[in-house]
């Protein structure tokens, strides 16, 4: 018997996964990516802007020095959101991202361990904003929680 192939959504999070270990954030580490027509089209990791020094550079996150919670004044983060970043990638390599499904995997720092993760308010906007149809978040027990954007608005 063959065994059963991995699904679509869990291939794509495996993918997602990969990515973020590029993230430099101390706090989580986060991979997205988007997919149109069963293509991937853009990427994007947790990590500072492009040609300036990220966290892991620095030896330290600026906002566990200043003592602020997890989901508060992001302004202050050093880093991008990876779905800012795949986002922001799309838009310089000029690429739609109309109809396609953003998927995003989160782990504990250096990738031990899932977390379920989900767009920040501020990312969740711009998800709206794109067009994009579905969003597919890693959960901390292994699986899949799929929102489709229709239900944010």
């Amino acid at each position: 018997m063959t065994p059963p192939r991995t699904s679509k959504d869990q291939y794509y999070l495996g993918i997602a996964k990969e990515v973020s270990n590029r993230s430099t954030c101390f706090r989580r580490s986060i991979g997205a990516i988007i997919v149109r027509d069963d293509q991937i089209i853009s990427t994007g990791y947790v990590g500072a802007p492009r040609k300036t020094r990220d966290s892991l550079e620095h030896g330290f996150c600026l906002r566990d020095r200043l003592g602020i919670p997890h989901g508060q004044r992001y302004e202050l983060c050093r880093s991008v959101h990876a779905e800012q970043n795949a986002i922001i990638n799309a838009a310089r390599a000029g690429v739609s991202l109309l109809g396609g499904d953003m998927y995003i995997y989160g782990s504990a720092p250096g990738g031990i361990a899932p977390i379920s993760a989900f767009p920040c308010y501020i990312c969740k906007k711009m998800l709206i904003n794109c067009g994009l149809g579905r969003v597919v978040c890693s959960t901390a027990d292994g699986g899949a929680q799929i929102f489709r954007i229709e239900e944010w608005i």
